[in-house]
């Protein structure tokens, strides 16, 4: 590992390895815990490099809050970047990093500054501290810069922040993917957060309570109250029980915008910020009013398509065929007569299309995603019906150097995530509850055996009458599937950390389909029950 702390130093190295490997950066301030940890570990899993910044940025500290007496430890991370498999550390020092003219005393008014929309920083935490959102997109932007990852880790825990730069990211046309991971907690649902070791014995045995508010909030939203005066009211009388506490904030707001909610609609985020004596503690939780979402991954030949549709079936959700979309713009493309290779044409033509899936005996137009459309539905794209059409032999035979393109998966998982929204839609494939509905609320990891999917493999030829293949070829085959699967930059297997694995060994296609059935019902019974899984 290394550690750099200058930017000629950190560019050198990038130089080096930018080509060949995808870069994941995690930006942090240092004093590193467990909830840095699960981004440099999520970091680790889907890039070939992955630098760690460790910076403690004056421009997002006020007049009187604590830039000085804020934790600094570099040592001490150094060594868990290190056992974490990080590959190189960059903390710079101020005037590397800003520059040599900077005074000290009003570095704000002698340095380019991003300033995001008002609208996003004058709320939650932007009240009392003025100019530290202006102060986190300058040096999130310039690490941005600097390192120009694919990927770049941020917690939920400050979800203001990330809606903020995920923002940025927007309206400056950025091509990095925000990856937002989920909050890290203490034994007493405590978030983590580099500053809790300012907290005295009494007040760390009081801050559980923010938590268990947020909980009390979560009950009463899923009971199906989703006014939002009723859910503040609950958070109040729950915070009133720490006697140490001072409040600064409950609010609801939209999780994007972060305009304030009345009720939620959709999706709202609850948030709290409060005080122990001159320690201020934030945490919140994400409230869907949606129907749930089925995530199922797993490798090649564990029977996840068959069994997302019987799922889906049998629970009156939708199918979201994902194959059917690839198909749909490689049809597209075919359609258009461009090269399969000009893949900036091919970005260029994807961007400004839509698909549609539709109920089988609509026609006509293609209208908005509906969410209750049954198992049957047709594919639309710009308007047209492609069902049959994308199951033509040369589809089929040039769908894998189109799904190749990552313009084409950028597209796509936006496609996706937009009709899972309103929720109710059951999806498979790679790394559905990891990337694409990380906050799905069933994750399955479906698998089975080499030998077993050889098998099941074998008895497919068969039954198509097709060349017949060994059973030790065919596991040769798989393993070496595997592997590609889950080492390949675009779309990696991943299992999720909160998955429930299904080994299908020995299993009919009605068992497992059964029992994500029975996991789905369970979650709908008692919302909260498969959170403790």
């Amino acid at each position: 590992m290394r550690l750099f702390t200058t930017t000629a130093g950190l560019r050198c190295y990038l130089e080096r390895y930018r080509d060949t490997a995808d870069v994941g950066l995690v930006p942090t301030m240092g004093a590193l815990h467990a909830g840095h940890f699960s981004l440099i570990e999520r970091a680790r899993q889907e890039n070939g490099l992955v630098i760690v910044s460790i910076f403690v940025n004056p421009l997002q500290f006020g007049p009187t809050e604590d830039l000085q007496q804020y934790p600094r430890q570099l040592e001490e991370d150094r060594q868990q970047c290190e056992r974490l498999g990080v590959d190189a550390i960059f903390a710079p020092t101020v005037v590397d990093f800003y520059g040599n003219h900077l005074s000290s005393s009003d570095m704000s008014t002698q340095v380019t500054q991003v300033v995001p929309p008002i609208a996003m920083t004058s709320v939650l935490c932007g009240r009392s501290r003025k100019g530290h959102f202006q102060g986190v997109a300058t040096v999130v932007t310039k690490l941005l810069n600097l390192v120009e990852p694919e990927r770049a880790y941020f917690g939920q825990k400050d979800a203001q922040q990330l809606a903020i730069i995920r923002r940025i990211m927007t309206d400056l046309n950025g091509s990095v993917e925000i990856v937002a991971c989920p909050i890290v907690r203490d034994a007493s649902g405590l978030a983590l957060s580099s500053r809790n070791q300012y907290l005295t014995p009494s007040q760390k045995a009081q801050a559980p309570v923010l938590f268990q508010a947020l909980q009390q909030a979560q009950k009463l939203f899923k009971s199906g109250d989703r006014d939002g005066v009723s859910l503040i009211e609950v958070v109040k009388s729950e915070l009133a029980k720490a006697s140490e506490l001072q409040v600064e904030y409950i609010e609801l707001v939209q999780p994007t915008t972060l305009k304030p909610l009345e009720q939620v609609d959709d999706c709202g985020l609850l948030a709290i910020a409060a005080r122990f004596g001159t320690t201020r503690l934030i945490d919140n939780v994400l409230l869907y009013h949606r129907k749930p979402i089925v995530a199922i991954d797993g490798p090649a030949g564990a029977g996840k398509s068959t069994v997302a549709r019987r799922v889906a079936q049998s629970l009156g959700l939708m199918h979201l065929d994902t194959g059917a979309m690839y198909r749909a713009v490689t049809w597209r493309v075919m359609e258009a007569g461009i090269d399969l290779d000009d893949e900036p044409k091919i970005a260029e033509l994807v961007s400004q299309s839509q698909i549609y899936l539709t109920n089988d005996e609509q026609g006509g137009s293609a209208p908005t995603p509906d969410n209750s459309l049954p198992l049957r539905y047709r594919v639309w794209i710009d308007g047209e019906d492609v069902t049959q059409a994308i199951r033509s032999l040369e589809v089929t035979g040039n769908v894998s150097a189109i799904a190749a393109q990552p313009a084409v998966r950028r597209f796509l998982v936006k496609q996706q995530q937009r009709w899972g929204c309103q929720g109710g839609i059951v999806v498979e494939g790679r790394d559905i509850g990891t990337h694409v509905f990380p906050n799905a609320e069933l994750k399955i990891f479906l698998t089975a055996s080499v030998q077993e999917r050889a098998r099941r493999r074998q008895q497919d030829l068969k039954d198509r009458e097709l060349l017949s293949v060994s059973l030790e070829q065919l596991e040769r085959d798989i393993q070496q599937r595997d592997i590609r699967d889950s080492t390949r930059a675009l779309a990696p297997l991943r299992k999720a950390a909160d998955a429930i694995e299904i080994v299908t060994d020995g299993l009919s296609i009605a068992e497992v389909t059964e029992r994500i059935v029975s996991y789905y019902r369970s979650l709908q019974e008692s919302p909260l029950s498969l959170e403790m899984r």
